[in-house]
């Protein structure tokens, strides 16, 4: 199917000083643990989930059931045998439009993107190691990669690169066999590099 735009000393990762409860939309990627293939496998260019794959995609979009400020769609979304990507929308429901503190290290800010991302992970986590009957396991990388969208041309490119991530997974930079023989992304920008030339767009 054709995607379509209409339907379809560890390091600060934040931007200093932004305020990331703002209504928006956030380009999010969280890669597993040691980059482990962990979430399934990818069959003639689908993503086949495995057990621990349909929970990660489960509770992202527990995610906006919870939240009134959360909006994610289906399209926006992809789990990979080792990473997932998605757009996460905030809008102002709920929402108090004064001045908002940012979030620093270690002091959570309700309705943060930061403040999503942990929930999600420690919710995955904790359903994973409910399957497993095991305590303790870690499921994610500490980290996790993040970009504000500024623009609408972003968006479709960014959106377009999420849809189509399986199917190029033979491409994908977080395969460790993809056929351009490239190291794994570090920074949010590598992704967005990454996805600028893979749809064919310049977006920055």
């Amino acid at each position: 199917m054709k995607y379509d735009p209409q339907i379809h000393h560890r390091r600060s990762i934040r931007l200093k000083g932004y305020d990331y409860t703002q209504a928006g939309a956030y380009f999010i990627t969280i890669c597993s643990h040691q980059r482990g293939h962990v979430f399934g496998e990818i069959v003639n260019g689908e993503m086949k989930l495995n057990t621990w794959g349909e929970t990660v995609r489960v509770e992202w979009f527990k995610t906006a059931a919870l939240r009134d400020n959360v909006e994610l769609h289906e399209e926006e979304f992809v789990v990979m045998p080792n990473h997932v990507h998605g757009i996460v929308w905030l809008n102002d429901v709920g929402t108090r439009r004064r001045r908002v503190p940012t979030e620093k290290f270690g002091k959570p800010v309700a309705g943060s993107t930061p403040t999503i991302v942990r929930a999600y992970k420690s919710a995955v986590t904790y359903a994973i190691n409910g399957l497993e009957k095991s305590r303790g396991g870690v499921i994610w990388q500490r980290n996790y990669y993040e970009h504000i969208i500024r623009n609408e041309k972003e968006l479709n490119t960014i959106a377009r690169y999420i849809y189509y991530n399986p199917f190029n997974w033979q491409l994908d930079r977080d395969n460790e066999n993809n056929t351009r023989n490239l190291s794994t992304p570090e920074t949010i920008e590598d992704y967005l590099l990454d996805a600028e030339e893979m749809m064919g767009v310049k977006t920055l």
